[in-house]
């Protein structure tokens, strides 16, 4: 697919909230090469990218195959540990019920990500899976890194398949 957008080249030496999520951006733009939901996820270990991933539901026919879930794999395997309680993630969209409560049992300690989700996302947009009152463990999120390249980056997909999905609508009319 041909992909309207960028990667970002942030320096190695600024390693500030925006490093990681130009991260995360960049694996969204891979999900969008793969015809995938441009979502990128990126988990950081004492400073260091340990895991990164972008959504693959529609080519492995997966529903749990998203961005945040595939790199808590990744950086388990890392660690030797499931316990992620020194990582902190960086992903593009706040994270989905499945996603979030997979953070909470993965022990994460922080989580920044680029947009709110109002409908779905359970880390404070629609619910907030991270401050559960009996949960054993808790932990911040952030949102709003670099909010708007990652806003523009998912309206461009949907609106694009919108767009699609009506050309294609229109030529079975045609036949």
């Amino acid at each position: 697919m041909h992909l309207p957008f960028e990667k970002r080249f942030p320096s190695e030496l600024n390693r500030d909230h925006d490093y990681y999520m130009s991260h995360a951006y960049n694996h969204a733009l891979l999900a969008w090469e793969k015809d995938e939901v441009p979502i990128g996820a990126v988990i950081a270990h004492e400073g260091t990218i340990i895991a990164s991933a972008y959504n693959q539901t529609r080519s492995t026919n997966d529903p749990s195959a998203h961005a945040e879930m595939l790199a808590i794999t990744q950086a388990s395997n890392y660690l030797g540990d499931w316990r992620l309680s020194n990582c902190i993630l960086y992903v593009t969209k706040e994270p989905c019920p499945m996603c979030a409560g997979a953070l909470v049992i993965a022990r994460i300690q922080k989580v920044y990500f680029g947009i709110s989700d109002p409908k779905m996302g359970c880390l404070g947009g629609a619910t907030n899976l991270a401050q559960l009152p009996e949960s054993n463990h808790k932990f911040e999120a952030v949102g709003g890194i670099l909010e708007k390249e990652n806003h523009i980056l998912l309206n461009a997909f949907f609106e694009k398949k919108r767009a699609e999905k009506k050309n294609c609508s229109a030529e079975d009319s045609d036949t």
